[in-house]
Order: structure tokens, then C-alpha cells, then sequence
């Protein structure tokens, strides 16, 4: 997976890994000349005390030094920008993925793991391909070129080289093969953390108010544990790599020094040379070490790659037609033909046969009890979720056989849980209708009985609203949510519960004046207030999925007994709450 990832993200930049890499290899050769350069001045300038020589071969190992440095500086800034481009791409690419998947993807990969993917599995790959073009691109020119300068300077020494780099690469080797199931560990618990983390956060409010907050504690703490014990197990395992390196850099200075001084003693080698043979034993034994660098780091990156690549393989289960159909006559309305719907995996369906017809100029009202299907009903309608059985039109058109863009223009959606985005009233607002004018905001707001709070703000419109709404009240987010809707003027309106945390009297005044503002287009509530919807112009009573009864309120008052308790139920709490 890293392998197939690198190469489809690092493609449009190919010309600048060339760049790279060309780069490396001229300071990579200006570093391997040094030491031969150094050797020379040592046999043929300090030894016979040619003071001349000296300075002239000096002067151009600072020039050669000179190229080196500005090579390796351009080289390190190339390849920085190269990677630094691969992970924008990499994370618009997750981005945009994520944003096309419907709930049943989000719900199976988990939001707590999407961030964690899109932030710090893309570092680690990121960091990677810095590391690689800096470090990896450097080792093999080092190794190659050191092994053959080294033979250079005296060939019968370098049968060292034979002994020295199986000795360093076969126990990292072992060390790497063990770290990668690590690393896959301690990636997953970093998705616990922040999943339980984001829980604690989000309802620390719940939290404080059963006060359980040692409860919480407790759990951040195991979570925690989890991940530092899995960190240091590979922590662990990447102290052995460093010690080894060492362990057989000094040992092959050493053998160099041991057999390197026997043939100078015998005449067969200067100690020039061997001086400068030991600075390419050195080189090509840290060029080995650099490639350890990428060792360690490919193994978690290669967890992080399969985690990033199983989101872009990730298919949404909400397509675009290959063709998509023309938008039907206007003035049709939305309508479900035996809808049915299953979760995947689910043994019973959460919808099943349910049909009805919202003619625009009509408000359609559904209510039942809690976990009857009524939320999953309203998803079906823009394709949060496909259904399993049956269709969903609009103007006569299957939605499926809709532009997603084109499906999602006709209908305003207020969920159940109302989400407001940092920012401030007006880019709140105009999130459905860049277009809007300061009238048309105002006049949604004032539908929405939400105009007297806004301007009692200190800046009205462009009053600022923290992320998720936290600075304002239930009851006031929920009316902002619903001007949004209306600012876009949509042909179907889908409220889902969206009067819950609304006063009586509010809730009465919102209806009044929702009347006229959407009096020509469909309107769908899910309601748990009979009160709400008992004047319109049709109720569908849905339980376990089923309909079971639709009409009126006093049609299914007298036909239908599931409807006629809920109201029962609902006068006998006022009346036992006066």
C-alpha cells in the first residue's frame, strides 16, 4: 500500500524528485572526494613537507566543501517542498473522498479515525517522503560510491566491507520485521484516544452532570495506558537499532585500524590512504544507518498508508448516475413508493413499505414512537442513505437517477441534531445561498422567530458563532438551523424533529409564519408534539417501520389506534403537569 500510494501521489512531482535527486548525487560525490583529497595532503604534502602543495589541494577541498554545502541545501529544499506537496494532495484527496461518503461509510469507518487518518497518518507518510529525500536518496549514491572509492584506496582492505554490512543490516532487519505490527497497534490507539477523547469532550457537560467525571477519568486513563504501552514496546524495540549501528561502526574502525596498520608496516598501503579509507568505511557504514532511518519510519508509515489508502479504496454507496436524468416537472412533489430500508448486517428492516405522497403547498407530518424509522425515513429523501427497496421521487424523477448536486438544490434539510460551523451568523446563514441578499436573511430569521435574538447580538449578522453553535441556546440553534433552510428556498423542506427544543408558544408563532413562506413547496416534520403537526394537511403514524395509519388528525383519531394513544398520552402529561 505505501508503495501504490507514493507512486499515484508523487507522480505529478516526478520532475522535481529528479531534481532531487540530481542534486543529492553531485553534494553525495563532492562527499566522497573530501577524504580522498584529504589523503592526498596527508602522503604527498605533510609527509614530505610540501607547504605549497598543501594550500593548493586545501583550497579545493573548501571549494569542493562549498558545492557540497549548496547542493545539499537546494537538494533538502526540493525535496521539503515535493513532500510538503504530497501530503496537501494526500489530504485534499481524503477530504474529498470523505465528504462524497454517505452515513453508512462515515458509521463504519468511525469519525474519531477519519480525523486521525486525514492528520497524523498523512504526517507519517509525509515525514517519510522528507526523511527519503533527504537521507534515502543519499545512502545508496553514498554506499555505491564509498564501497568503490574504498577500493580505490586499497582493495584487500575493503574485504572488510563484506563482514561489516551483513553484520549491520541482517539484526535491523529482524529489529524492522518486529516493529511493524507495533506500529499498526499503536496507530489504532491513537484512534481510541481520540475517540474516547472527542466523547469526553463533546458531552462533558452529561459528564458533569452525573458526576462522573472519576468514571472518565478512569477510562481516558486505560485508553492512555493502552497507547503509551504500545508506543514504548516499539520504542523499545527502535533502542536496539542505534547501539547496533554503533556497535559495528567502532568494530570495523577497529579492524580497519588492526589490518590497515599491518600494511603500512609491511609498505603495501600510506597512511594517507588508510586514513581516508577508514572516512569511506565510515561513510558507507552512515549510509547505512540513514537507510535505518527509513527503516524505522517505513514501518509505521506503511500502517498509515494502508489506513489512508482503505479510506480513498472506499467506495460511497451513493453514486452519481453514469447519465443522469433531467429534473421533472416542477410542481409534482416528492413521492415514496413502499420504501423499505435495512442497515447493513441488520436482521429486520428499519423501513419497510412505507408510501405517501407530498404534494407542494402541503405539509406532511410523521410522528411515532421513538425508534420507529422516522429519522432514516427523512434521510432517504437526499440519498444520506440509499434504499434497500421501493423508491424515493422527486417530481416524478427516482432520486437515484438524480445528480446528487442537482437532488440536493431541491431540498432543504434540518436534522435532528442541528449543527452550526464557527463562523458568524451571515456565513451561517448564506452556507445555503451564497446569493442571498441581508433582506433575504432577515426575512428567513424572522420566519424562523429568530430575528429579536440576532439583533440583540452586539454585531446582528456578523456576530460570531463559536464552532457547533456552543455560544448560543438549544432553542436558538435550532432556529438559526431552520433560517438556513429557508434562505436556500428550496422545492421540499425536511424537518426532522427540528421544533424539539422550541417553547409552545414559539413552536405555535414558527408555524404560523412558515405557512406563507413555504406555502409553494412540499413540507415534511417529523414531530414528536402532536401539537405541532395536528393541522396538517396529512399525519403518517409510523411504528416499527410500518405505517399505521395516514390522514388527518381527526381521520386518524377514529381509524387509528396507534395515533389516537400517542394522543391520549400526550393530554394526560399536560394534564398531569398542570
Amino acid at each position: 500500500m505505501l508503495i501504490r500510494l507514493l507512486r499515484d501521489r508523487l507522480r505529478p512531482y516526478a520532475g522535481l524528485l529528479t531534481v532531487v535527486v540530481l542534486l543529492q548525487f553531485v553534494q553525495t560525490a563532492a562527499t566522497l572526494y573530501l577524504p580522498s583529497l584529504n589523503a592526498d595532503i596527508i602522503d604527498k604534502g605533510v609527509i614530505p613537507g610540501d607547504t605549497d602543495y598543501i594550500w593548493r589541494r586545501g583550497g579545493l577541498m573548501l571549494g569542493v566543501t562549498f558545492v557540497q554545502v549548496v547542493f545539499s541545501i537546494a537538494a533538502v529544499s526540493a525535496g521539503a517542498r515535493a513532500a510538503m506537496a504530497f501530503g496537501r494532495d494526500v489530504r485534499r484527496a481524503l477530504f474529498h473522498r470523505v465528504t462524497s461518503f454517505s452515513a453508512k461509510e462515515v458509521n463504519e469507518l468511525g469519525a474519531p479515525s477519519l480525523i486521525t487518518r486525514i492528520t497524523n497518518d498523512v504526517q507519517q507518510v509525509q515525514m517519510l517522503v522528507v526523511m527519503g529525500c533527504t537521507l534515502f536518496v543519499a545512502a545508496p549514491i553514498t554506499a555505491i560510491g564509498g564501497v568503490a572509492m574504498a577500493l580505490r584506496e586499497d582493495a584487500p582492505l575493503s574485504l572488510l566491507l563484506v563482514v561489516s554490512i551483513p553484520a549491520l543490516v541482517i539484526p535491523i532487519g529482524i529489529v524492522v520485521s518486529k516493529m511493524i505490527p507495533q506500529f499498526r497497534i499503536v496507530q489504532e490507539r491513537i484512534d481510541r484516544v481520540n475517540q474516547v477523547l472527542r466523547e469526553q469532550i463533546t458531552g462533558i457537560r452529561v459528564v458533569r452532570a452525573f458526576v462522573r467525571e472519576p468514571d472518565e477519568t478512569r477510562r481516558f486513563e486505560e485508553v492512555n495506558t493502552g497507547l503509551t504501552d504500545a508506543s514504548l514496546t516499539a520504542g523499545r524495540l527502535l533502542a536496539f537499532m542505534f547501539p547496533i549501528v554503533m556497535l559495528v561502526l567502532n568494530f570495523s574502525s577497529i579492524g580497519a585500524i588492526w589490518f590497515g596498520g599491518a600494511r603500512i608496516d609491511s609498505g603495501d598501503m600510506q597512511i594517507g590512504a588508510l586514513i581516508a579509507f577508514i572516512s569511506y568505511l565510515v561513510q558507507i557504514l552512515m549510509a547505512v544507518m540513514m537507510a535505518t532511518f527509513m527503516a524505522v519510519m517505513a514501518p509505521r508509515a506503511a500502517v498509515s498508508a494502508e489506513r489512508i489508502q482503505e479510506v480513498l479504496d472506499t467506495e460511497t454507496s451513493v453514486h452519481d448516475p453514469v447519465e443522469a436524468a433531467a429534473p421533472g416537472d416542477a410542481g409534482i412533489g416528492l413521492e415514496l413508493r413502499d420504501v423499505g430500508f435495512h442497515y447493513p448486517g441488520a436482521e429486520q428492516p428499519v423501513l419497510d413499505g412505507i408510501s405517501f405522497v407530498a404534494r407542494p403547498g402541503t405539509t406532511t407530518a410523521i410522528i411515532g414512537s421513538t425508534g420507529a424509522g422516522k429519522t432514516t425515513l427523512l434521510n432517504v429523501v437526499p440519498r444520506l442513505y440509499d434504499v434497500t427497496a421501493g423508491q424515493v421521487l422527486l417530481d416524478g424523477v427516482d432520486v437515484r437517477e438524480l445528480a446528487t448536486e442537482e437532488l440536493w438544490r431541491h431540498i432543504g434539510l434540518v436534522p435532528q441534531k442541528p449543527f452550526l460551523f464557527s463562523g458568524t451568523v451571515r456565513s451561517n446563514l448564506v452556507f445555503a445561498d451564497e446569493a442571498a441578499t441581508d433582506d433575504d436573511l432577515w426575512a428567513a430569521l424572522t420566519v424562523a422567530q429568530a430575528a429579536d435574538f440576532v439583533r440583540a447580538m452586539p454585531d446582528g449578522l456578523d456576530s460570531p458563532i463559536t464552532q457547533g453553535g456552543t455560544n448560543v441556546s438549544g432553542g436558538q440553534r435550532q432556529r438559526l438551523a431552520i433560517a438556513r433552510a429557508l434562505v436556500r428556498r428550496p422545492e421540499v423542506y425536511l424537518f426532522d424533529d427540528t421544533f424539539s427544543a422550541l417553547d409552545l408558544a414559539t413552536d405555535a408563532r414558527l408555524r404560523a409564519a412558515l405557512g406563507p413562506y413555504t406555502r409553494e413547496a412540499a413540507v415534511v416534520i417529523v414531530a414528536q408534539r402532536v401539537s405541532t403537526i395536528a393541522n396538517a394537511d396529512q399525519i403518517l403514524v409510523v411504528e416499527d417501520g410500518r405505517t399505521m395509519g395516514l390522514g388527518t388528525h381527526d381521520e386518524l383519531l377514529a381509524t387509528c389506534p396507534t395515533y389516537a394513544e400517542i394522543v391520549a398520552s400526550q393530554v394526560q402529561e399536560r394534564g398531569d403537569a398542570a
